[in-house]
Parts: structure tokens; sequence; C-alpha cells
């Protein structure tokens, strides 16, 4: 089982509920719902602000006019404040549930200074003045970005702080917690949804950048950082800021597209806003200089990744964002996200345009919606002494884009105090003694122990891991059942030396199967952390599918051993190999090997040759390998003892050539293959986003059919990203071939707009693969018969493994994902060779993935 730092997040939600659990005495709730109208015309009115009185704890109405709004506190009275109505102040019952229908008067006089738009029947984007205002804001987006300028300079401080919500005090006051009752003494309260917090979590940055736009070149120095530090047996603390930085990235609002929660949503002054936004003049603030309107907006469909808010709009030629105040809709097809709020101020600089001054991000999430416990992350950023085109030495952007700055990890407490840009509350402070004292109960280590078996599928035993726990147990036809036990050493043993091994054994054909590898880090950081520098020597005698890529200790997975049609061919392989591994700041990395492969055909794969016909019981080669990959700006979810990239719009390109050598150790083949790929996902704004890969390779030498190219084959019932899903083991193979994959995701865009099936949240998935490749005449047993091998037969005669040299195999699917906010189905039909004996025409498969 793969870890990610998305189970992490999820974990840590119900991690909470068996180790903190938090919260203050509540009063009883007071819950008002209700509908604002104009008192003569009856008609809805959308965005009128609602506050407690004498208080800042408020909301809006929406489109429709509807509000609730709720408190644990004991105000008795509500305001309701529109633009061109005379404001109303309503009493309320104190600890109870109530609706109340409003009726707001207008102000003539208001009226006459601003142009209200309301109603849902009335909206329209011709004559609309909002409309017409947001196009001017987009006509004028290029002369209020950054990128105007030659170069800007500032300095950044960013804080992260993450917190358990909304815990019972029935909870709290149980036996289990009673260790722990020093975490209740502190606690915190945002505007989301007015909720007590716990601060679990913190972090901090300080740093100047520096930004070029001719040429484009950027520079970040890291003047300081702390945060807090979990034992890293159980979290390991750079990955888990690693997947924080990814959910949570700087917002710019002249973007088209926003990321936040690892989508992308689009802005409300994006090229095309108008055509997925509604937009209303809700007020106009003319004590200002220069005057600023308020511009309220909200999807045209709710369900869709769009935004709703206000945003406050200069009169002074320039219409620049001066503020920026918008969230979610409670609608919205985003998963475990209770609420967001995302907050922009913006400061004038001295050339009289706006520059963002602090960014404010607020989301609270769990598993169920409405209820029960949760987990809120706030980020902050803030910045100052911002300066534009002012002359940056070239100096100052060489070497890494990040630059870290000696002793940043250990700046003293009259640092932080002197060199933040914003205060910070004391009890946010105290997490940092708090998890210190937290992590030190002996009840804590026992439940981290349980929640890393669970989710992480390790048993840490400190300098060794036992697992992964979902390869114990596995079954194939030629093994029977398969048992298997192993792990690999942790950097508590060492941070130069790394070891992996297992031992597994079948009771079928009753044999031992084991691995061993030995690593050696050659820049004393672990071998899973960027940039790698390593060393790695292993062995390992076990089974394998021909045509699936073999990895270094997860090739059995009980999940992955229900497979359908005939699934009875297997290699018995000897892999010794030697790796050397080098990766640069710049995402460039390069792989050089050596490896011996020795491989016998099990079950019902038989090696025959083609032209005496007789049986060949063991194939043996030795190669030379070399491996280029070039990733612009990767970024990781990277653990102590794992890493896995992040998937991101920028292309990610491999290029890898292999010589066989005949006569080195036993090599039977003289052979050159080489083989490159390119992965991208481009985003497709509200069309949700497209991940593309393109892979070709061209084998050189008259070879044997299991050294050539098998294409990847899927028998299991899981979807496989990169495989295909109809195609049986070793039907295909090539010695040349060019091949493409395609997979949309629609992110619910058109579901979200059919009543009652958008309650669901599902969203779209298309796919298509196909693969073009072929034999040359002196690698195909019906052209020749000498040097090679019979391809593969099923018991009744019938062949088993083709070439593609006739048209390419396709297939494709349309699917469901989403369901139950992990599972995707997909119907797939495999549009040709049909023919094949054992050949399935449609197919239904799963797969398993945790998603935002």
């Amino acid at each position: 089982m793969k870890k990610t730092y998305k189970i992490l997040i999820y974990a840590l939600i119900f991690l909470g509920a068996t180790v903190t659990g938090v919260s203050t005495a509540f009063a009883q709730k007071t819950i008002i719902t209700g509908t604002v109208r104009d008192a003569v015309t009856k008609e809805t009115l959308p965005y009128v602000s609602i506050f407690f009185n004498d208080t800042r704890i408020g909301t809006q109405t929406d489109i429709d006019g509807n509000f609730k709004i709720s408190t644990n506190e004991d105000y008795n009275q509500l305001k309701f404040n529109y633009v061109g109505y005379e404001v109303l102040i309503k009493n309320i019952v104190v600890g109870q549930t109530q609706k109340l229908d409003v009726l707001l008067k207008s102000n003539a006089q208001s009226l006459n200074e601003v142009t209200i738009i309301a109603g849902k029947r009335r909206y329209s984007n011709k004559n609309n003045p909002a409309v017409e205002l947001i196009r001017q804001v987009i006509e004028h987006k290029n002369e209020n970005q950054p990128k105007a300028y030659e170069t800007v300079q500032y300095k950044e401080y960013e804080k992260m702080l993450f917190s358990m919500s909304n815990i019972s005090e029935k909870f709290r006051n149980k036996r289990m917690f009673r260790n722990y009752q020093f975490l209740f003494q502190e606690q915190d309260s945002t505007q989301i949804g007015g909720k007590n917090l716990l601060p679990i979590y913190i972090q901090e940055k300080l740093a100047d950048q520096y930004l070029s736009f001719s040429p484009d070149k950027s520079k970040t120095v890291v003047l300081a950082e702390k945060q807090v530090q979990f034992d890293n047996r159980y979290i390991d603390n750079q990955g888990m800021k690693a997947y924080f930085d990814r959910m949570y990235q700087n917002i710019n609002i002249y973007d088209n597209n926003i990321s936040v929660m690892s989508n992308d949503f689009l802005s409300p002054i994006a090229n095309s806003s108008p055509t997925f936004y509604k937009f209303f003049i809700t007020d106009t603030l003319k004590n200002q200089t220069p005057n600023v309107i308020e511009l309220s907006f909200t999807p045209r469909n709710k369900g869709d990744m769009l935004f709703e808010g206000k945003i406050y709009i200069t009169m002074d030629g320039n219409y620049a964002v001066q503020r920026a105040s918008f969230g979610v809709n409670k609608n919205i097809n985003l998963n475990f996200v209770r609420a967001m709020q995302i907050d922009l101020d913006f400061e004038k600089n001295v050339d009289k345009r706006y520059y963002l001054s602090k960014s404010t991000l607020i989301a609270d999430f769990g598993i169920n919606k409405n209820k029960g416990l949760g987990f809120t992350g706030e980020r902050s950023v803030n910045y100052k002494e911002y300066k534009t085109n002012i002359e940056i030495p070239d100096t100052v952007f060489s070497g890494k884009k990040i630059e870290i700055l000696a002793g940043a990890e250990k700046r003293s407490d009259d640092f932080w105090k002197k060199n933040r840009l914003d205060s910070i509350p004391e009890k946010q402070l105290k997490i940092y003694g708090n998890i210190d004292t937290l992590q030190n109960l002996p009840s804590f280590k026992r439940t981290m122990q349980i929640v890393t078996l669970l989710f992480a599928g390790y048993q840490n035993l400190g300098p060794y891991e036992i697992g992964p726990v979902n390869t114990f147990y596995s079954f194939n036809n030629v093994e029977g059942f398969r048992l298997r036990l192993g792990g690999r050493t942790t950097p508590e043993l060492s941070k130069r030396y790394y070891f992996e091994n297992y031992a597994a054994y079948g009771f079928k054909d009753e044999k031992w199967k084991f691995f061993l590898s030995a690593t050696y880090s050659l820049n004393n950081k672990s071998i899973y952390k960027f940039p790698q520098n390593y060393i790695r020597a292993s062995f390992q005698r076990d089974t394998k599918i021909p045509g699936q890529e073999l990895q270094f200790v997860q090739e059995d997975n009980f999940l992955l051993s229900f497979k359908r049609g005939v699934n009875d061919m297997l290699l018995y392989n000897d892999f010794y190999r030697v790796d050397y591994v080098r990766e640069f700041e710049n995402r460039f990395s390069y792989t050089v090997g050596f490896k011996k492969w020795s491989q016998t055909p099990a079950g019902g794969l038989v090696y025959s040759d083609a032209g005496s016909n007789s049986n060949i019981n063991r194939l043996t080669t030795s190669e030379f390998s070399v491996g280029l990959r070039y990733a612009k700006n990767e970024k990781f979810y990277q653990g102590k003892i794992y890493r896995t990239p992040i998937i991101d719009r920028y292309p990610i390109y491999n290029l890898k050539y292999t010589m066989g050598v005949k006569g080195l150790l036993g090599g039977e083949y003289n052979y050159h293959n080489i083989m490159g790929s390119i992965d991208k996902r481009f985003y497709v704004s509200q069309l949700g986003f497209t991940d593309v890969r393109l892979e070709a390779g061209y084998i050189s030498g008259k070879l044997p059919f299991p050294l050539l190219a098998v294409h990847r084959a899927n028998q299991t019932y899981a979807y496989q990203l990169n495989s295909y899903n109809l195609m049986n083991f070793l039907e295909f193979v090539s010695d040349h071939y060019a091949s493409i994959n395609i997979d949309h995701s629609f992110n619910g865009f058109f579901l979200n707009k059919i009543p009652l099936l958008n309650k669901l949240k599902l969203r779209e998935i298309i796919s298509f693969k196909a693969i073009y490749g072929g034999l040359r005449d002196e690698n195909n047993p019906e052209k020749t018969n000498t040097g090679i091998y019979k391809m593969p037969t099923y018991e009744n005669g019938m062949q088993r493994t083709y070439s593609l040299n006739k048209e390419p195999y396709m297939e494709g699917s349309v699917g469901l994902g989403n369901i139950f906010k992990l599972i995707r189905v997909d119907l797939v039909k495999r549009f040709n060779y049909l023919n094949n004996p054992e050949v399935s025409e449609w197919g239904i498969r799963t797969r398993v993935k945790l998603d935002f």
C-alpha cells in the first residue's frame, strides 16, 4: 500500500478522535434560517450582509436570498444590511432553532447611487453593469500583476496552522484522555463556522523573494523557518510540509486558474469568468480614495469548481483588485471540505498600483460535511518591503532557486519576535511545547504505531520496519498460496546505509523466494529524499508475470491476486543488479546500472526453439543501462522511507538506453533497446484535466520474444492507468512501437448540472489508449525459425502471443469517479483484435483513490 500524505490528512482526522479530543463547554446552540426579500416586490435579495448585532460574526444570503447562521453565544439580535435598503435589526430567541422571513424596505436615496441587479430570473450578461465592470478588470489584468514590472523584490512571512475542530466536551472527558488535558488549555476560533479549535501543528517561514521577468527568473532566500517536530518514526516532518505546501499554494487572483486543495478553480476574473459566474454590484464605497465598488459573484452552477464571494475594484482607471473575500459553495463537488475562506488584501505601491500585502486561506475538513470531528488548516502570508523595477544583480539568481541560509532552522525566539511580519497569539506558540510533551506519553506512541500500521502498511521497530502488510499473503496458479515476510531499515539505523529484504514461500510449487539489497547514500541524506545520490546492489529470486514491471520489494499484492481469464504464465527470475542514481537541483537525473537476468518459464509458459522445437529451460542476459529524466519544478510527497512525485502541469521526460552484451557473465544475446516517454497533465479549466502519456521504443538485434517489448497487460479487476486493461498477459510483443494514453476527468462538470444526481458528487472520466508496433522479419517466428523462440500457445494449440503488424491495439473507457469519495468504476471496451482467443470485448474495472 503506497503511503501518501493525502492518506495522512484523512488519518489525522480520525487520529484526533483517538488522541486529542477537545472542546469547550458548549452552550445550547442558537440556529437561525430564513429568506430575505424586497418588502414591495417580494423578490429575494442575494448577498445581504447578516451579523449578530455589535459583532463581526456573520454571513450573507445566497443567490436565492436564503441564509443560515448559528452561534453558541447569547446574542439576541440579527442585523441585516444591504446597499439600497434600510438597515433592519431583528430580535431572536437565544438557544433555539428558528426561521425568519425578512422584508427589507428600499432607501430611495441609496438606490440612486448604485444599480442593483437582483433576482434569479432577470440575470443576464447583456447590459449588466456588473459584467461590464468585471470585463474592465479582465482587460487590465496584465497591468496589475507583478509581471508588469521588470523586477520585483519583497519580504515574505508565511504561517501555517492546523487544528482539530468540533470535538465535544463529552468526548474530551472520556477516561482515555486523562493524560491529555494539557492540550485543552488553549483554544482558538476562526471565521469558519465559529468552531472551537485546538492547534496541533504550526510552521513558520521568513524569506526574501526576488523576481525578474525579462528574462524570467526567480530566487527564494529562506532566512528562517521552524515547524512542530513530530517523532520521525511515525510522521515524516518534511513529507508533511511538502503535502501541506501542495494543498495551500500561493493565490494569485489574476491567474485564470487558482490551485487550492490540489484542484484548479476558475478565478472570478479569469478571461472566461462571465460565462461561469454571475456578478452583482452590491455596494459603492465612496469614503475611500479612489472610490471602490463591491462586486459580489456566485457560480452559475453551485457544484462546479468555482468560488463565491466579493471583490473590491478601484475606480481610478486601473480597475485593480483592492481586496477580495471568497470561498466555495456548500454544494461544491469537493470532498471532505466543510468550508473554505480566502481573504486577499492589497496595498498601494509608490506608482499607485496595488500589490498583494496579505493572503489568508482557511479550510475546514471532515469525513462528514455537516457534523462530527474535523480538521482545520490556516495559511497566512504577509508581504512587506515591496520594491519594483530595481536592479537585482545576476549573482542573486545564481545557484539553487530556493536557498536556505545556514542556521535558518535554528533562529532564536528573539529573532522571530523582531522579524515576524505579522503578530502571532501566544496560545499558538505554545503548540511547539505541547507536541513535545504529547509525544512522550506512552499512550500516544501506541496510538501512532497502530495508525502507521493501518495507513502506511509498516510496523515500525525503530531501526527496522516490517511490511508492507498487503504483501504478506497472496496467491496465483503457479505458486498457490504464497506467504511473505520482510521489511527495510530506517534512518534510525543509519543515514548512509539502507537494507531491504524479504522471504516468500509458495505452497504449490514448494519454492522459496527472497530479496536482498544494500544501498549506500553518497550525500549523507536519506536515499528517498531529493536530491538522491546513491548506489544500490541487490539480488532477487522471485516470480514475475511477463511484461509486468518488477519493483524492488512489492510485486505481490493480495488484492491483485484475483485475475480474469487464463492466468498460468509465470517466470522464475534471478536478478543481480547494481544501480547508481544521481539527481540535480534543476530536476534532471540519471541512472546507470548493470543487470544480470536469468529467467525460467513456469506454468503454461514454455520457451521452445523455433528451429529445433527443443525446449529452453533458462534464458540469461547481461546488460548495461543508462536512464535520463527531467521533470521541471517537480515536487514530492517525500517521507523518510518513501517518495511519491506530485502530479503537476509540467511535463516529465524519460529516456532509457539498454545494451545487452553476449558472453558477459553468461549473457546470450547482443542487443540495443531505447525507450522514451513524455507525461503531461493539461488543465482545461472548468472541463477538468487530462493526463497524457506518449511512449515509443525500438529494439535492435535478433532476439527471442522474452527480450522484446512485452506490452503492459492487465488481467486483474483493478483499473490500471498505464496498462491495457483488456489485453491479456503476453498477448502482444514488438521490437518497435509507439503508444498514446489519454485519461480525462471532467470533475463532475456535466453531472453537477443534473438535479438529484448532482447530490452524489460523482465525476465523469473518459480514457483512450492505443499502441502501434510490430516485429521485423528477423524476430518473427512466421518469417524465420533460427535463433528465436516460438510464440507461446494454449494447451489446445491455439496461438497465445501476437505481433501488432496489422493495426494498433485500441481500447477506451467511460467511468464514474468519486463514488463514496474514493472509488472509480470504468466500463472498458476493447475495439479490435477481438478474434484472439480468451479475449473480453467489455469489462468493468475499479480503482481506489482518495482525493479532494
